[in-house]
């Protein structure tokens, strides 16, 4: 049982706990949510200077949840190509991609990065929905020669800008040489360790896949015990630094009734040539017609809006304009951001609109990009 804010979280075989879980307590968490059936945290000290912290220093993010597809046999790029429009071919091993998943319709399934570590093993680093499932289905249903399964694999993030600082102590001086979106494999306590640098923030930083339970806490305590003079401390993806860098959440800004088009992540569908999707007909259709909706960002009018819990609806002169999916007061651009599903005749940017926030309906814009 985990106890936040004297709310008893009954634990149970469908509700996971994580190798660093033991840490994320005595670090005195404030609130978790429920991520592919995984604890994952989400306030520390306060949502503000939680948020403070990690655009100044450094902060060790257990997201384990990010749960791992491997995909792994002599189809497995193929595989993977069947899941994406993005085009893989240009991929080289030890990449990072991120990659739009659809089904048949087009519509997202997830949004992972996929890390090749060669032809034929990948992995696939989750959002949000239980895809291994239908990666699984695929194969299966379509002969494909791959295995596909869920490596015991708990990542951990390394984030804010004093983050390669930070590595450098714990893994030496070749962290530095690891490009953005790269990955190598690194060790500690003689046990291999992939690192990316990658993470769900835009202060930059490391994910490090941690393999098993053996040395997940002796690495956590490294760490911590290396960060000290660098005010490291233990946080997690924080909604306004999110929001500020236009990061989707898929079950919140997205999800399985849009596609990528609409998402704002047209730039990762390769339809001009014949990448092997499963949607690729679908999008090339509504690529020819445009999407009906699109993502975009919005600042709200007024003080400090209340907590976004689910969508707001947004309203020109009366008529259904879309919806705000995720929202906040931003203290660096003193108003409220918020990232929102917007119909495309009123998606041009400095339209003003109306948002029906819970304690009344207040002005709002498009803007033209995201605060960072």
């Amino acid at each position: 049982m985990v106890v936040v804010n004297d709310i008893a979280l009954t634990m149970s075989g469908r509700l996971r706990r994580t190798p660093f879980s033991k840490g994320v307590l005595a670090a005195g968490v404030k609130g978790y949510t429920v991520y592919n059936h995984t604890l994952l945290a989400t306030v520390f000290h306060s949502l503000q200077e939680d948020y403070r912290h990690l655009k100044s220093f450094v902060q060790i993010w257990d997201v384990s949840c990010q749960r791992q597809v491997a995909v792994q046999g002599t189809d497995a790029t193929h595989l993977v190509q069947l899941l994406t429009p993005r085009d893989l071919s240009r991929i080289a091993p030890k990449q990072c991609c991120y990659i739009p998943v659809v089904d048949e319709q087009g519509k997202m399934l997830n949004d992972p990065v996929a890390l090749k570590h060669s032809d034929d093993h990948w992995w696939l680093s989750l959002a949000d929905s239980d895809l291994l499932f239908w990666v699984k289905g695929l194969a299966v249903g379509r002969n494909i020669q791959a295995r596909v399964y869920e490596p015991d694999i708990a990542p951990l993030a390394v984030q804010g800008p004093k983050a390669d600082e930070l590595m450098e102590h714990v893994f030496g001086e070749k962290i530095h040489a690891v490009k953005f979106f790269r990955f190598e494999t690194f060790s500690f306590l003689d046990i291999p360790i992939v690192i990316s640098r990658s993470g769900y923030s835009k202060q930059g930083g490391f994910e490090v896949f941690v393999p098993g339970i053996d040395i997940a806490m002796p690495l956590w305590n490294a760490l911590l015990e290396a960060g000290k003079s660098l005010n490291v401390r233990v946080g997690c993806p924080n909604l306004i630094e999110r929001i500020e860098g236009g990061l989707l959440s898929y079950g919140n800004d997205i999800g399985n009734e849009n596609s990528p088009l609409e998402s704002g992540l047209g730039r990762y569908c390769n339809l001009s040539s014949k990448v092997p999707c499963m949607g690729h007909d679908a999008l090339i259709e509504e690529a020819l017609c445009g999407p009906s909706r699109q993502i975009r960002p919005l600042a709200i009018d007024g003080p400090v809006a209340p907590v976004c819990d689910r969508p707001w609806s947004i309203k020109f002169q009366g008529k259904y304009a879309g919806k705000v999916t995720s929202a906040t007061w931003s203290p660096d651009f003193d108003t409220n951001v918020a990232i929102a599903m917007v119909e495309m005749e009123f998606a041009e940017v400095d339209t003003r609109l109306e948002v029906e926030v819970p304690d009344g309906v207040r002005p709002a814009a498009v803007r033209s990009s995201f605060w960072l």
